[in-house]
C-alpha cells in the first residue's frame, strides 16, 4: 500500500473524529488552543492506536485467511464507508456537550475509531508496515480533529454530514482499489 492509498484511507478513517470534534466546537463558549489540542489527542492518539490492536488480531489470523484477504479488505472498508455515509444521511439529533473530561472523551474515542480496529486487521493482510500507517493516521487525525473544533467554534453543524459523507465515500473507493488490485485488474 503506497503513501497516497494509506494518506486516503488516515482522512476517511479521520472524518467521524472530525464530525464529532465539530460538535465539541459547536458547544464550546470559547475555544482555544488547549482545547483543540485535547481533541486532538484523545482521538488521534485512539485512531493511531485500533488499528494496532487490529493489526495484531489480524497477523494472528493471517496464515488461515490469506486465500481472500483482499475480499475481506473489500467487506470491511465498504461496510465502514457504507455506515458511514448511512450516518450523514441520519436525520437524528445530535447532542452537543463541550465536556472535555476523560470518561466523555476515552468514549467518543473508541466510539470513533473502532473503524480503525478493523482497518488494521485489513492491514495485517495487506502486510502494511504498521509503525509509520499508525502514526500517519494519528497525525492526520489529530490535525483534523483539532481544526474541526474550531470549524465547529465558527461555522457549527453545517459540514458534519458533509465530512462523514466524503469519510465514507473514501474508504469505499480504496476498498475496491485493493479488491480490483487483487483481482489484477487495477
Amino acid at each position: 500500500m503506497g503513501l497516497i492509498e494509506l494518506f486516503f484511507i488516515a482522512v476517511g478513517l479521520s472524518m467521524d473524529a472530525f464530525a464529532v470534534s465539530v460538535c465539541k466546537g459547536l458547544a464550546m463558549p470559547v475555544c482555544t488552543g488547549k482545547r483543540m489540542g485535547i481533541v486532538g489527542m484523545y482521538f488521534g492518539g485512539f485512531q493511531a492506536l485500533m488499528p494496532v490492536v487490529g493489526y495484531f488480531l489480524g497477523v494472528q489470523f493471517k496464515d488461515v485467511i490469506t486465500s481472500v484477504d483482499h475480499w475481506i479488505a473489500f467487506i470491511l472498508l465498504g461496510l465502514i464507508g457504507a455506515n458511514m455515509l448511512k450516518e450523514a444521511f441520519d436525520d437524528g439529533e445530535e447532542e452537543t456537550d463541550a465536556s472535555l473530561d476523560v470518561r466523555t472523551m476515552v468514549g467518543l474515542s473508541v466510539a470513533t475509531s473502532i473503524d480503525a480496529l478493523a482497518v488494521g486487521v485489513t492491514f495485517a493482510f495487506l502486510k502494511v508496515a504498521i509503525g509509520p500507517a499508525v502514526i500517519f493516521i494519528g497525525v492526520i487525525t489529530f490535525t483534523l480533529s483539532a481544526a474541526g473544533v474550531k470549524i465547529g467554534s465558527i461555522f457549527g453543524l453545517r459540514y458534519k454530514a458533509k465530512a462523514e459523507v466524503f469519510g465514507g465515500v473514501i474508504l469505499i473507493l480504496m476498498g475496491v482499489k485493493i479488491l480490483l488490485g487483487h483481482l489484477g485488474v487495477w
